[in-house]
């Protein structure tokens, strides 16, 4: 019997090549790369399965065998959203939904008052910074906190915990949410009729 010799499947996203913006380093070393931008640094860690080349002002990435197909399309949407960060970085926004709802911002220490017994204190990770504005819309006056990082991965750890202290809530929508994230609503109980 003749063994056919399979191609190696490629992702779709994986073989798109990265652009390396103007202003970032780019060094390979084993199997790991490191970014270097007007923003900051990060460096990432290649998984065995996958190769990863500079060609000029690119970056490829491809799959060593048929099981490295699988992590082809994550490693080269990390290394590009690294590229990304370290050039532009990232920015995600918060808004606090509530009455006497407040964001005070000392240093790195993020204090909250979102309606509890007590306030909650939330140090943002190193490399994170944080902005309060207060918003007028519709007459009410919310504030909102805008962070601004250049590894996505660490601002959405920062922004998922400061959503979880107070997440809204379906009745009457009170909470800390995404600016322009929309939650579905419930009904309340409806009384007994006279």
């Amino acid at each position: 019997m003749e063994q056919k010799q399979e191609a190696v499947k490629q992702s779709r996203v994986g073989k798109a090549p990265i652009s390396i913006l103007k202003g970032v380093d780019v060094k390979i070393d084993g199997r790991s790369v490191s970014f270097k931008g007007p923003k900051g640094e990060l460096v990432h860690q290649i998984h065995d399965l996958v190769d990863v080349k500079k060609d000029g002002d690119r970056l490829i990435v491809s799959p060593k065998s048929q099981d490295g197909a699988s992590y082809q399309g994550l490693t080269r949407a990390l290394l590009a959203n690294a590229v990304k960060g370290v050039s532009e970085g990232f920015k995600s926004s918060l808004d606090l939904y509530g009455v006497g709802y407040r964001a005070e911002l000392k240093g790195q220490m993020l204090t909250l008052s979102l309606g509890l017994s007590h306030q909650i204190k939330y140090e943002l990770p190193a490399g994170v910074k944080c902005k309060i504005e207060t918003i007028d819309e519709a007459g009410l006056k919310r504030p909102r906190v805008h962070l601004e990082c250049h590894d996505k991965s660490l601002l959405g750890q920062a922004a998922s915990r400061i959503k979880s202290f107070r997440p809204p809530e379906p009745y009457k929508g009170k909470g800390v949410r995404f600016t322009g994230e929309r939650i579905r609503e419930k009904a309340g109980k409806a009384g007994k009729g006279a």
